[in-house]
């Protein structure tokens, strides 16, 4: 069985863009800074086992505490 170049391609792009996606989400709730949360794990999605693990850590890091004032 063969894998060609464009197969390949196009599966790495797609696991970027939703490594990208769910980095983002998990962005929003665990950090101050959610799309440069995104960008860093479409890049690191880019190489599908860094982009896991970087979702691994995402996963089991702490939620931030938002203070919200009442007007």
């Amino acid at each position: 069985m063969d894998i060609n170049a464009t197969f390949l391609g196009q599966f790495i792009f797609i696991s970027a863009i939703v490594i990208g996606l769910v980095s983002y989400y998990l962005g929003r709730r665990k950090t101050q800074t959610p799309v440069i949360t995104g960008l860093l794990g479409f890049v690191l999605g880019l190489v599908p086992l860094l982009g896991l693990i970087y979702l691994v850590v995402l996963v089991l890091k702490r939620d931030v505490v938002t203070t919200s004032t009442a007007s």
